[in-house]
């Protein structure tokens, strides 16, 4: 059918990726009565006989989009290409059991390549306890594709989904923030110069937590296991993929919460901040909007505090509040700020 040429077309831009994905599959009926939750969180629930839920999560990787095979390994590459969505399961807080691959392969692409490409994933598999399960490969006229579906389970006491934060609850992320950014710009910056003068080869000896943060990321599985053995269970969780301040709109959207978390309590590298401050970027930025940390932000009920107040690898950032959508950023003077959700965009207009 001929289009109207009067009448204007909606950029994919506009929406972003969450809100293509929201505005293309709020309308699909549930039709199995087994289904806990489908589009809208970090996996999808789907209840299994017994006590006991399944959660499936898949995630895209294209070539140009979100790698760079000018500084990515190929075994790096497909060690990242698992834990990705493996974070996705351990966010639902689930334990993953098991993954298919599928991948396009250009002609460019050699035996041996490929082999290194599944070293990775077989890496990954290994280090998580998962198995392969099957998949898929096909010819590719736009480079590399990848795309895994991660499988999981619990027990449907134990899933945490986005929408059950509650006023007063405290904000929590694991690890750092903002050092697989740092890395991405190291690489890239990298990469220029090499072109520019190719008989140099780039030192990264400086930079390597950060190159590493954004090369090899890990799922934070030992994050809910501790939590776990502390009997804590929070309450909301997403993983770190586009930024804090991306994750916490999530949280408090389907929450109908607001935010206010504290700028001097965000937990930053100190490489990191040697990047960012390089890129005459503030260290704040990198921790808010960098993304593919793979970290874990959930919330926890206040009377949590003497349990976790110790944990070295869980920092309090902030609280949950009644301020429906009103995320705000409390910096060192003293001043409120509201934060946008500013993750990094696949779509670009």
């Amino acid at each position: 059918m001929a289009h109207d040429s009067s009448t204007s077309l909606t950029s994919i831009s506009q929406l972003g990726e969450f809100g293509l994905i929201e505005h293309l599959t709020k309308d699909f009926p549930a039709f199995d009565a087994r289904l806990l939750k489908a589009v809208g969180d970090d996996a999808a629930v789907v209840k299994s006989p017994g006590e006991e839920v399944q959660v499936f999560s898949s995630d895209l990787l294209l070539e140009g989009v979100h790698f760079d095979l000018a500084y990515v390994p190929l075994r790096h590459l497909g060690y990242k290409a698992v834990v990705v969505n493996l974070s996705d399961i351990v966010a639902m807080n689930a334990q993953p059991y098991g993954i298919t691959v599928n991948v396009g392969l250009s002609n460019r692409f050699s035996v041996e390549a490929v082999e290194e490409l599944y070293a990775g994933i077989r890496l990954a598999c290994e280090a998580y306890q998962v198995d392969l399960l099957g998949g898929d490969t096909s010819s590719s006229r736009q480079g590399l594709v990848i795309s895994v579906t991660a499988f999981g389970r619990a027990s449907e006491e134990q899933i945490v989904y986005r929408s059950g934060a509650q006023a007063n609850d405290l904000i929590c992320v694991s690890g750092d923030l903002g050092a697989a950014y740092a890395g991405l710009l190291v690489l890239d910056r990298e990469k220029t110069a090499y072109l520019d003068k190719p008989d140099i080869q780039p030192d990264l000896s400086d930079y390597d937590y950060v190159v590493g943060r954004q090369l090899k990321p890990e799922a934070r599985i030992d994050i809910i296991r501790r939590l776990a053995e502390l009997q804590l269970k929070p309450s909301s969780m997403m993983d770190v993929s586009d930024g804090i301040a991306s994750e916490l709109h999530h949280i408090c959207r389907q929450s109908k919460k607001g935010a206010k978390i504290f700028a001097n309590k965000l937990p930053i590298d100190h490489q990191t901040v040697a990047v960012a401050e390089e890129f005459d970027i503030s260290p704040t930025t990198f921790a808010l909007n960098g993304g593919e940390d793979y970290e874990l932000i959930f919330t926890l009920p206040v009377s949590a505090f003497e349990r976790i107040k110790a944990e070295r690898e869980i920092t309090i950032i902030g609280h949950i509040t009644d301020d429906e959508n009103l995320i705000q950023l409390v910096l060192e003077t003293g001043q409120a700020v509201e934060v946008e959700a500013q993750g990094w965009q696949h779509f670009k207009s």
